[in-house]
């Protein structure tokens, strides 16, 4: 059973950084397709970043493009995105995603129907 733990949420002054953690288990991680999504109050949840299977690359959706970056350690099975700039507007639960699934457009990492597996969140909170 494939379990993912996010960790680093908090509060942040607005400018500052942050960076998420999420601990994969009961998968072969590289095997794996990981992303991050965030949920804003009372907007629908969107995509953010993603790695793909043996983290040959990685995909920015427009909601933070510019300001994080998605990075994977595939020894100890962790992913990560860091988050800069950050403004009140970035205010949500963040929550990373697995899917063993093979993605063939890069549309597909965006979509979080296409994820399987999913953490419990954290949240940010990023004060103006």
């Amino acid at each position: 059973q494939v379990q993912l733990v996010e960790s680093g949420g908090g509060l942040v002054q607005a400018g500052g950084s942050l960076r998420l953690s999420c601990a994969a288990s009961g998968a072969t991680f590289n095997d794996y397709t990981w992303g991050w999504f965030r949920q804003r109050p009372g907007k629908e949840r969107e995509a953010v970043a993603a790695t793909n299977k043996n983290g040959y690359n990685t995909y920015y959706a427009d909601s933070m493009k510019g300001r994080v970056t998605v990075s994977r350690d595939n020894v100890k099975n962790i992913v990560y995105l860091q988050m800069n700039s950050l403004n009140s507007e970035d205010t949500a639960v963040y929550y990373c995603a697995g899917s063993a699934k093979t993605f063939y457009s890069s549309v597909s990492y965006y979509l979080d129907r296409n994820y399987e597996y999913w953490g419990q969140g954290t949240q940010v909170t990023v004060s103006s």
